[in-house]
C-alpha cells in the first residue's frame, strides 16, 4: 500500500482538504493520481466558489471586519483607540525587560542598533498610559490593534509578522476583583468575535511571568492578560491597579472561522480571506 506524496499532500492542504484524508492508503501510484486529482478538482472548484462568493458580497478579509467590530465594542465601553508608531527604540524594550542576549531580544527585528520593529504593544500602551494618565479621569481605558513583527518559526500558529490587540484599563475602583474584571473585557472581545467555548488558564510568560491565558476550545492560546501594580511598572512611572490584555488576531480568526493556520487569517499573497489564490 501506498499514500499520496509529499507533494500531493502539500498542495491538498493549501486547498483546505481535511487532514484525516491525507493519510489514505492506496495499492498502487496509479490509483493514488487518480484519487488526488479527483480531489485536487473538487477542492479547486470548492476554493473558485468561494471567491465569487467573496467577491460578490464580503469583499473584505474577515480579519478586517473583525478588527473594525471589535473596535467599535471597546469604544462603546469607553475605551480610547491608540496608533501608535511601528519603530520603537531598545530603550522601551529594555524597560519590558527584553534585554540582549535574552530569549525575547533574539526574536526581534533589529533595523540597527537602537531601533527595531515593534515585537509587542505593551511598550507604546505603556506610554500612552502614563501620559494620558496625567489628563484623564479614572479608570482610563485604552486599546490599540496594529501589526508586531518577530523571528519566529513559521506555522501554524506562528508568524513573523501578525497582528494584536491590546486593551488596558488602569485605575480599577478599589475593591473590585481584578481577575472579574479581566473576565469582563476578556467575555467582550471573545462574545464580539463569536468564539463559544473558551477558558482562562495559567501560564507563564517571559515578560510578565506569571499570567492567565484565554485559550479556544481546542486549547490555542487566543490571549495573554496581566494585572499591575508589575514590577515593570516602575520605570514607566505608572503607580497604580490595571488589567491588561493581549490578544492574537489571526487566532481570534482562526477560533471564529475554523481556518487551519495563521497564513490563511492574516496577511497574505497566496490567500485572501483564506481562500487560495494559487488554483
Amino acid at each position: 500500500m501506498i499514500q499520496f506524496t509529499e507533494e500531493q499532500r502539500h498542495r491538498l492542504a493549501e486547498l483546505g482538504a481535511e487532514a484525516a484524508g491525507l493519510d489514505a492508503a492506496f495499492e498502487d501510484a496509479a490509483q493514488r493520481n487518480r484519487a488526488f486529482q479527483q480531489w485536487e478538482s473538487r477542492l479547486v472548484a470548492g476554493q473558485q466558489q468561494r471567491l465569487e462568493q467573496w467577491c460578490a458580497e464580503r469583499r473584505r478579509p474577515f480579519i478586517l471586519e473583525l478588527e473594525e467590530r471589535l473596535a467599535v465594542a471597546l469604544r462603546a465601553e469607553g475605551f480610547l483607540q491608540m496608533h501608535t508608531p511601528l519603530i520603537i527604540s531598545r530603550a522601551r524594550l529594555e524597560k519590558m525587560g527584553v534585554f540582549s542576549g535574552s530569549i525575547m531580544e533574539k526574536q526581534v527585528f533589529w533595523l540597527d542598533d537602537r531601533r527595531c520593529l515593534r515585537p509587542m504593544l505593551a511598550p507604546n500602551l505603556y506610554e500612552c498610559m502614563r501620559e494620558l494618565g496625567r489628563l484623564r479621569p479614572r479608570p482610563l481605558r485604552l486599546f490599540e490593534v496594529g501589526p508586531c513583527f518577530r523571528r519566529e518559526t513559521q506555522g501554524q500558529r506562528h508568524a513573523n509578522e501578525f497582528t494584536m490587540l491590546n486593551l488596558v484599563e488602569m485605575g480599577v475602583p478599589e475593591g473590585e476583583d481584578l481577575r472579574e474584571r479581566l473576565l469582563r473585557w476578556g467575555r467582550l472581545v471573545l462574545d464580539t468575535a463569536g468564539i463559544a467555548g473558551w477558558r482562562m488558564v495559567g501560564e507563564e510568560s517571559s515578560v510578565y511571568g506569571e499570567t492567565d491565558d484565554f485559550v479556544d476550545a481546542n486549547g490555542m492560546e487566543l490571549a495573554s492578560s496581566a494585572v499591575g501594580p508589575h514590577p515593570l511598572d516602575a520605570p514607566w512611572g505608572i503607580m497604580e491597579n490595571w488589567v491588561g490584555i493581549g490578544f492574537g488576531l489571526e487566532r481570534l480568526c482562526m477560533a471564529a472561522t475554523g481556518e487551519s493556520n495563521m497564513a490563511r487569517a492574516g496577511r497574505s499573497l497566496a490567500y485572501i480571506n483564506g481562500i487560495r489564490l494559487h488554483l
